[in-house]
């Protein structure tokens, strides 16, 4: 194993050498309150100084495929599918009216599982094959699951992948589609993640959870080098990430974090933290000293969790750059859902559309300057979850195959 990074712990700042398989600080995850988000979430670190040395500036980084900033040793190690370099896409105007800011939509829909967590899976899956794990097992609400179960058919890995009974249809087509293990949970995704996490012990499995599993933030984190590199190095002023247990906007940050520490960037964007109002428990907990938690009811089911696992990181992340937070209803995801389909022919999840739904929100408030760059993430495709979009299907009665017929419904 190398030391080309080090784990360093989100609560006490204890650091531990990168030579050995961590997945939470041993000290401050033995204090955990089941009923809270677990204390001890890792961070990684590398030796900033060093790889500033060795790339002065960030084209000589990127043209080595960001290695120096992953927990592998070689790219060659990932699996062979494309993972990232998904698309940037400008949007200039909505329902007819031009836009007074600058908007742009980062598709990671294009990803090969279609959704933003295969950016996690590929470099969990490219570090459990060079450690020697040939089984990696995940709880997941769909996503992530179908995410590890195509990434590890590409790469030969055995994956077993535990859901909440209710998981989505076609996210448990894709996992069973893909060879995978699927193992129904009777419960929430939160019983779901606690079972893995005891089967990683008992059999010696590598997990993928977020948040329990430090390399997830590390293989999301690749979406901030994108965006800087799309934008032709330049940073943008708001980027929103619908956000359920923290993982991915805390990847976001440690993205544009790790840019901090190699001088590329002199100053963070501003992240806006983006949560369905049936599923807050991150929003509502980031002023306050007891955590309370307040079951989730959202039809964003990517998104729907009781216990945000990475609860303390996002909001040290959060409180130390200054992000942004807000809440949308259910009803607004769906609103925004439907606009950003008619008008760019992206169709995302109800998830993903809750980012987009903020930024209407925004729009709205006029809090988005006219001279400003602002950044929707678009974390996975509306296919995966067809069934939270039914209320705004209005299919017409067929009609008679004649023209008298077509004109009538046409008029």
């Amino acid at each position: 194993m190398s030391n080309k990074f080090k784990y360093r712990c989100t609560d006490c700042s204890q650091e531990y050498e990168g030579n050995q398989t961590l997945y939470l600080c041993p000290q401050c995850s033995a204090t955990h309150n089941p009923n809270a988000a677990p204390k001890g979430v890792l961070k990684t670190v590398y030796p900033y100084r060093e790889i500033k040395r060795k790339h002065p500036n960030f084209l000589s980084l990127k043209e080595n495929g960001f290695l120096d900033v992953l927990p592998i040793q070689h790219l060659q190690s990932l699996p062979n599918l494309r993972v990232g370099q998904t698309p940037l896409y400008a949007c200039k105007s909505l329902d007819g009216k031009d836009l007074a800011f600058q908007l742009f939509l980062k598709d990671d829909a294009q990803n090969p599982t279609f959704s933003f967590k295969d950016r996690a899976s590929a470099v969990v899956s490219a570090y459990a094959k060079e450690q020697g794990f040939d089984t990696i097992v995940a709880a997941s609400t769909g996503n992530a699951g179908s995410s590890l179960a195509g990434l590890c058919a590409a790469q030969g890995q055995k994956a077993i992948i535990m859901v909440p009974e209710t998981a989505p249809l076609a996210k448990l087509t894709q996992i069973i589609l893909y060879g995978a293990t699927i193992i129904p949970v009777a419960g929430t995704y939160d019983d779901a993640f606690d079972l893995s996490i005891q089967a990683t012990e008992e059999f010696g499995w590598y997990n993928r959870n977020t948040a329990f599993n430090p390399f997830t933030i590390e293989g999301k984190k690749t979406v901030s080098y994108e965006l800087f590199d799309q934008m032709k190095q330049y940073i943008p002023d708001r980027i929103f990430v619908p956000v359920g247990d923290g993982v991915i906007i805390s990847g976001v940050y440690k993205g544009f974090e790790d840019l901090l520490e190699l001088g590329y960037i002199n100053q963070m964007p501003i992240i806006v933290m983006v949560q369905s109002e049936g599923s807050d428990n991150l929003v509502r907990n980031m002023e306050t000293s007891d955590f309370e938690i307040k079951p989730s009811t959202t039809l964003a089911d990517s998104i729907s969790v009781d216990i945000p696992r990475n609860f303390f990181m996002a909001k040290q992340f959060i409180q130390k750059y200054k992000g942004e937070f807000l809440t949308v209803s259910d009803l607004e995801i769906l609103n925004a859902s439907q606009i950003l389909s008619r008008n760019t022919g992206l169709f995302a999840e109800p998830a993903a559309a809750t980012a987009f739904a903020g930024m209407l929100t925004y729009q709205h408030q006029n809090k988005l300057p006219s001279d400003s760059k602002n950044v929707v993430l678009l974390t996975g495709s509306g296919l995966k979850d067809l069934k939270s979009v039914q209320p705004l299907l209005n299919i017409p009665v067929a009609i008679p195959p004649d023209l008298d017929s077509l004109k009538k419904i046409l008029a």
